[in-house]
């Protein structure tokens, strides 16, 4: 079996921290105590805190307050269906993201960051057989085009979220988007269990991580953490619950992780309450510990 060369380099590179961070739950809007609120957990990422694009004053504040605490700002997530079957409502929902990319370049975000879009008729992400399809691929890289080259982002990346039942759906395709759309402002946004759609993956996620950073470490701005179990019933069922209640490879995902020098952030996300991020983070630092991994 031949090893990637970049899977041979992550074995030999000295780990760098990993930058953690996930939702805090503090009942103010000052960007001083936001930050360190982020600090006092540990964290060394955050989300974008809810700012306009036309509010240069907070988007100033915002981002001197998170330098200054040594917190790096993420992502900002737009969530919204780029492959709306409204005309209308797709334009509005790309001029959504392009702002969203504008504003991750102002405040100093790492990305933003939405899904290709979806067909589906019955929810904006849905899935849809369409959504595999080239004209989904096609649609997909002209409006990754769109919004950077409307935006020109200095720092920044835009980037597209993997899913289970839309493109990009595995590394290959991921890959393949990335150069299709040819723009030094697109990036990699990584969820491995976005990409966990089958019982081999599910078995076999440690192969599927390898495969993520062997074919897209370079690329990747930041990803996401949480896990999947099996629910048992006559069909395949997997639901996401907080990491250390499932089966992806923790320890593999950090160590591989660790060894990109650019130290892309790992955000929690989908937990319901702070009790439940708290028992997130510490098991994702009690892995890290047990595998020789540091947080910065």
């Amino acid at each position: 079996m031949v090893i990637p060369a970049s899977r041979l380099a992550a074995a030999r590179v000295r780990s760098a921290p990993i930058r953690l961070g996930g939702p805090i739950y503090v009942k103010t809007d000052d960007p001083v105590e936001l930050a360190r609120a982020h600090r006092r957990l540990g964290y060394g990422a955050a989300y974008c805190p809810d700012v306009s694009l036309n509010d240069s004053a907070r988007i100033r504040a915002i981002a001197d307050a998170y330098a200054e605490a040594d917190v790096v700002i993420a992502e900002v997530g737009r969530w919204v269906n780029l492959l709306d079957a409204d005309p209308a409502k797709r334009a509005a929902n790309l001029r959504t993201v392009t702002e969203g990319l504008a504003l991750a370049d102002e405040v100093g975000a790492l990305c933003c960051v939405d899904i290709a879009g979806s067909y589906s008729k019955d929810a904006w992400y849905g899935p849809s057989p369409d959504n595999v399809s080239k004209r989904f691929f096609d649609e997909a890289v002209e409006n990754a085009r769109k919004i950077i080259d409307a935006v020109k982002p200095r720092r920044a990346k835009f980037c597209y979220e993997m899913m289970g039942w839309a493109l990009p759906d595995s590394p290959e395709s991921a890959l393949k988007i990335l150069k299709a759309v040819d723009r030094k402002g697109f990036g990699v946004h990584l969820d491995p269990c976005n990409l966990i759609n089958s019982p081999t993956k599910f078995y076999r996620n440690t192969d599927l991580l390898n495969e993520c950073f062997d074919k897209l470490g370079r690329w990747i701005v930041s990803c996401h953490a949480k896990d999947l179990r099996w629910n048992l019933e006559m069909n395949i069922h997997f639901i996401e619950v907080r990491p250390g209640l499932g089966v992806l490879d923790y320890p593999t995902y950090l160590r591989r992780l660790s060894a990109l020098s650019h130290q892309p952030p790992l955000m929690m996300e989908h937990l319901s309450t702070a009790e439940e991020y708290d028992q997130a983070r510490v098991h994702i630092f009690e892995v890290g510990k047990q595998t020789g991994i540091d947080f910065g």
